[in-house]
C-alpha cells in the first residue's frame, strides 16, 4: 500500500478514535437532572408514602431529586397513561399498586394503557400479603373452623371488602374458589368502613391488606387466622400461611412496584434497579414493617413475570365473581 494511503488510513483511524472518545466523554451521566415519579393516587396513602421515602433514598445515592407527582383519579387511568406517554429516558417513573397493572385489565372494558406492553418494570418494592381476620376468635379460632362454618352455612358467612374488584374482594373470591365454599360478599365504599364493620362484628370476616388490619391485630380487636403468602410473614410470624392451614395455591398480595415507560434503555433500568435494592436498607425495612409492609425487591424480569401471573389469576377470579367489566 502506498505510503500516502497508509498515512490517510492512519489519520482516519485516529480521527474516529478521537470522535469515539469525545462521544464517551460527552455522554450525560444518569441522572443529571430531577426525576419525576408519578403516583396515580392522592397524596397521603401508602403508595405515596413509599414513593416519597424511596425518592429521598435515591436522591441521596444518585445525586438528583426524585419528585413525586400525584395524578389521582379514575382508578389509575389518569396517572398511568401519563407515564406511558412520557419519554423513555429514565426521567419519568411510576410507583404503582398491583391493581392498576393487574385487576384493571379485567374490571374495565378498555384501558388507556397496556399494563404489560407500555411499561418497563424496574423492581418490586413492597409485598402486602392478604390476611384473613375475624373479630370473634371463639367462634372462628382457625382457618379450618372458619371454613367449616362457611361450608355448613352456604351463602351466610359474610366477608367485607372495600368494593367490587378490590384486593379484599379478590382474596375472598380466591378463598371461595380454592376451597369450594360459598360466602356472602359485603362491599363497602372504602377499606376503613369494611374494617370498622369487621371490628364491630357486623360481618364475620375480612380478607384484609395487612397494613389496614395490623393495628387491630396488635391490639387484639381482630384475630389473624391465615396469611395468603407462600411463607410466613416476618411481621406476623406466629400466624400460619394458608398453605400451612392445608390450602395450596392460595397466595395473593397487594404489592407495589416501580416502573418506567416501555423501551427505557436497559442500562438505565439496571442502574435504577441496583440503586433501589441498595436503598432498601435495614432502616427502610423497619419503617415499613411498622406499617405492615414487607420490603421485597427483585429483578425487572421477576416483576414482569409477577404482573403477567397476576393478570391471569385476577382475570379468573373476576370471571368467577360474575362482575361485568365497566
Amino acid at each position: 500500500m502506498p505510503t500516502r494511503r497508509i498515512a490517510l488510513h492512519t489519520a482516519c483511524a485516529i480521527c474516529l478514535l478521537g470522535l469515539t472518545a469525545s462521544a464517551f466523554a460527552q455522554a450525560p451521566k444518569y441522572p443529571d437532572r430531577p426525576v419525576k415519579v408519578i403516583v396515580a393516587l392522592a397524596a397521603g396513602g401508602s403508595v405515596d408514602m413509599i414513593a416519597r421515602t424511596l425518592g429521598q433514598k435515591l436522591n441521596a445515592s444518585m445525586g438528583q431529586p426524585f419528585v413525586v407527582d400525584n395524578r389521582a383519579g379514575a382508578s389509575g387511568q389518569i396517572g398511568m397513561p401519563a407515564v406511558k406517554q412520557s419519554p423513555a429516558d429514565g426521567y419519568t417513573l411510576t410507583v404503582s399498586p398491583a391493581s392498576f397493572l393487574t385487576t384493571n385489565k379485567s374490571v374495565f372494558k378498555s384501558l388507556p394503557y397496556d399494563p404489560e406492553a407500555d411499561f418497563s418494570p424496574v423492581s418490586l418494592l413492597v409485598n402486602q400479603p392478604m390476611v384473613l381476620v375475624v373479630s370473634d376468635k371463639q367462634k372462628y379460632p382457625t382457618v379450618a373452623a372458619f371454613l367449616a362454618a362457611a361450608r355448613a352455612n352456604p351463602g351466610k358467612i359474610t366477608y367485607a371488602s372495600s368494593g367490587d374488584g378490590s384486593p379484599q374482594h379478590l382474596a375472598g373470591l380466591m378463598f371461595e374458589t380454592r376451597t369450594k365454599a360459598s360466602m356472602l360478599h359485603v362491599p363497602y365504599k372504602g377499606g376503613a368502613l369494611a374494617v370498622n364493620d369487621a371490628l364491630a362484628g357486623t360481618v364475620d370476616a375480612l380478607f384484609a391488606v395487612m397494613p389496614e388490619a395490623l393495628p387491630h391485630i396488635k391490639s387484639g380487636k381482630l384475630t389473624a387466622l391465615g396469611v395468603m403468602s407462600p411463607q410466613r410473614s416476618g411481621i406476623l410470624p406466629n400466624v400460619p400461611t394458608m398453605v400451612e392451614s392445608g390450602f395450596a395455591d392460595m397466595n395473593l398480595s397487594a404489592w407495589i412496584g416501580l416502573l418506567a415507560p416501555a423501551k427505557t434503555p436497559k442500562s438505565i433500568i439496571d442502574q435504577l434497579n441496583k440503586a433501589v435494592v441498595a436503598a432498601m436498607d435495614a432502616d427502610f425495612k423497619a419503617k415499613l414493617a411498622e406499617s405492615g409492609m414487607e420490603v421485597t425487591t427483585g429483578s425487572p424480569e421477576a416483576l414482569q413475570q409477577l404482573i403477567a401471573r397476576d393478570i391471569r389469576v385476577h382475570a379468573e377470579l373476576v370471571k368467577a365473581s360474575g362482575l361485568v367489566p365497566q
